[in-house]
């Protein structure tokens, strides 16, 4: 294996020493400056760390209490391995923060989440040391396995480590990987960053399971009495035979009663729990666990947020934060604004449950980030946290489907993409009355490339019996979900992450959307444009700039993607030889896709042109700036009409 970089930690450094607290950051280009440091300069380091995080996002916003907690673990973990050599991948790039500014981006750790600056998750293009990316939770062991069987196929000597939070432990891929790297015999160390939280608190037995392991005195107890006896007895008899002998029945008992008996049980040696704050322990941990082999597990137990100074008892207030008064935590002051897809949905799902006592809500450890957080308060019984489980998630949903009550299933899009398997089997082909509600659709802003809602509608339009739906405004939204309660198959709908436009009437004063029915906001004669959801507004914008150069355009409001509206679609190639399609995902496959499929068989000769994301990757920026980039503000849909229209003049001329 490789050598260990602590060894050599002056020499590298030569007669330098180590630096004031105040200046060590500075110092730290990467992963070997870290090493080149003793022992007591890593705790100074860290505390400068975790200042810096909290200094920076406080003006970037972004995801800071999982980074808080693993700061003293990234330190260690810098100085007891030698990356890019050593591989260390971390799950969900939420921890990542510490390791960016470790790993040579520090300085540019203020361009955070903005545009054309660091990524808010772990990307490989980015850096070396960023082995595998992390934007979803519970990837990281499964990837891990995969580049050290690469490493014993090429004939390569490296350590690979998985750094996976206790959040990961509730996915259903976590326990894939483990299950078949841990009777594998390759060398991987799985470490267990065990804070008790996803997003919101972890639930489920697997959360009890770790849980108890640092919880059971009788455990501690036995461990603490056998290394008391171990200490002892190598002074008189056995010497070193009787330490591996004492050693060997203190695995044994802690095997018996520990929770470590799991992962040993799958294949991996376990050590822990360990305190996740104290870098000395980590590093006696690290440097013991790397001369060893095989799968193994190093279970360090840390705090979400440490350090971070809101004064609020919530833990899910410091998970991710738009910015912040540094000293306080507490939210800078902004104007007031709209009130967000996000808690309109919440409020209304739980209104309409008090009309529906059938209807029970799912979410996957995303109760505040899907607004559901208002209905687990007003109906505790009907509500259902599942973890990050979202297949599980799904098909829990169906099972419920099936006796009789009405399960809306509140999942993030892009997350929803993990359950797709289990909506096509489980629920689309059984015709079963599950609502899926995807939150974060579309254009995501600064949360980038891996939690894009780019794909719902394309995935959602290709399953038999499954209505898909975008609601223009939020009573659209209340109207949509009180039609998806009188539905008797699968029901879906998007929105964004953003403000609603206008004013949101009660629940109570809002019908039911007439099923399949879509809606003319604007009659014109020269050409129409057909908006999904919030492409309404700028629609509408759109039009109303082409009336300024002489140019009368139709909007239609397709708030049902799919059953389309036949009866007004074909008034509306009866009427118009050009339309104008526009919806925040992507054009493959998508809603534009479909209504030219639909055109062509009803009017081939209207020429249909289609405005969405193209089919590439997006960077993280504003949500207004991503739609300004393709083409799906008013001033480029406008642009697209004009064009059309000006080749049309030139081909008539």
């Amino acid at each position: 294996m490789t050598t260990s970089g602590s060894k050599r930690g002056k020499a590298d450094r030569g007669d330098e020493g180590s630096l004031p607290p105040s200046e060590q950051l500075r110092h730290i280009q990467g992963p070997a400056d870290v090493r080149a440091l003793p022992p007591e300069a890593l705790q100074p380091l860290a505390d400068e760390v975790r200042a810096r995080l909290i200094d920076v996002v406080s003006k970037t916003g972004g995801h800071i209490g999982a980074g808080l907690g693993v700061v003293e673990l990234t330190v260690s973990l810098a100085h007891c391995f030698e990356s890019p050599t050593d591989k260390i991948l971390w799950d969900v790039g939420h921890q990542g923060y510490p390791w960016k500014v470790l790993t040579g981006r520090d300085r540019l750790l203020p361009t955070l989440r903005q545009k054309n600056g660091l990524s808010g998750f772990l990307r490989r293009s980015e850096s070396e040391h960023d082995i595998f990316g992390a934007g979803h939770a519970g990837t990281a062991i499964s990837a891990a396995f995969g580049v050290a069987t690469a490493r014993d196929l090429r004939g390569d000597d490296y350590h690979v480590v998985a750094v996976v939070g206790d959040g990961a432990m509730t996915c259903g891929l976590s326990y894939e990987a483990m299950n078949n790297a841990g009777h594998s015999g390759r060398d991987v160390i799985l470490v267990l960053n065990d804070n008790g939280m996803s997003i919101a608190p972890n639930v489920g037995a697997i959360n009890k399971y770790l849980g108890s392991a640092i919880a059971s005195p009788f455990t501690n107890r036995v461990r603490d009495h056998v290394k008391h006896l171990i200490e002892r007895a190598s002074h008189y008899v056995g010497g070193k035979s009787m330490v591996d002998f004492a050693r060997t029945v203190e695995e044994s008992i802690k095997n018996l009663w520990s929770p470590g008996m799991l992962f040993e049980e799958l294949g991996f040696r376990y050590f822990g729990p360990i305190d996740g704050h104290n870098i000395e322990a980590m590093n006696r941990t690290f440097q013991f666990v790397k001369t060893l082999h095989g799968p193994r597990v190093v279970h360090v137990v840390t705090e979400k947020g440490r350090g971070f100074p809101l004064k609020e008892p919530h833990p899910e207030k410091f998970h991710a934060r738009n910015p912040y008064d540094p000293e306080t935590g507490v939210l800078r002051s902004t104007p007031a604004t709209a009130a967000s897809w996000t808690k309109v949905f919440g409020t209304a799902i739980s209104d309409l449950a008090a009309e529906h006592p059938n209807v029970v809500v799912i979410t996957a450890a995303m109760p505040s980030g899907t607004g559901t957080d208002q209905f687990q308060k007003r109906w505790p019984d009907r509500f259902f946290d599942v973890g990050i489980a979202e297949g599980h998630a799904t098909t829990f949903a169906a099972g419920m489907a099936t006796q009789g009550l009405r399960p809306v299933v509140a999942i993030y899009s892009t997350f929803l993409q993990r359950a797709y398997d289990n909506i096509i089997h489980d629920v689309a082909i059984q015709n079963l009355p599950v609502i899926f509600c995807m939150d974060r659709a579309g254009m995501v802003g600064t949360d980038g490339q891996t939690h894009m809602g780019l794909y719902d509608i394309a995935y959602m339009l290709a399953l038999p019996n499954m209505t898909v739906t975008a609601p223009k405004d939020g009573a659209e939204l209340v109207g949509l979900l009180r039609c998806a309660l009188a539905h008797a198959g699968p029901f879906c709908t998007r929105y964004p992450r953003d403000a609603v436009p206008g004013e949101v009437p009660v629940t109570a004063e809002i019908p039911a959307v007439p099923y399949g029915s879509w809606e003319v906001l604007r009659q014109g004669r020269d050409a129409a444009i057909l908006a999904a959801g919030v492409m309404c507004q700028p629609a509408i914008e759109a039009a109303e700039l082409l009336g300024a150069d002489g140019l009368d355009v139709t909007v239609v409001n397709c708030r049902f993607i799919k059953p389309a509206d036949r009866a007004v679609l074909q008034s509306i190639v009866d009427e118009h030889r050009f339309v104008l399609t526009a919806e925040d995902g992507t054009v493959v496959n998508g809603f534009g896709a479909h209504v030219a499929a639909l055109v062509e068989e009803m009017a081939p000769e209207v020429h249909v042109v289609i405005a969405g994301a193209a089919d590439r990757t997006y960077e993280h920026a504003s949500r207004s700036d991503q739609l300004a980039e393709v083409g799906l503000n008013a001033a480029g849909l406008a642009e697209r009409v004009r064009a059309w229209m000006a080749k049309e003049s030139v081909t008539a001329g």
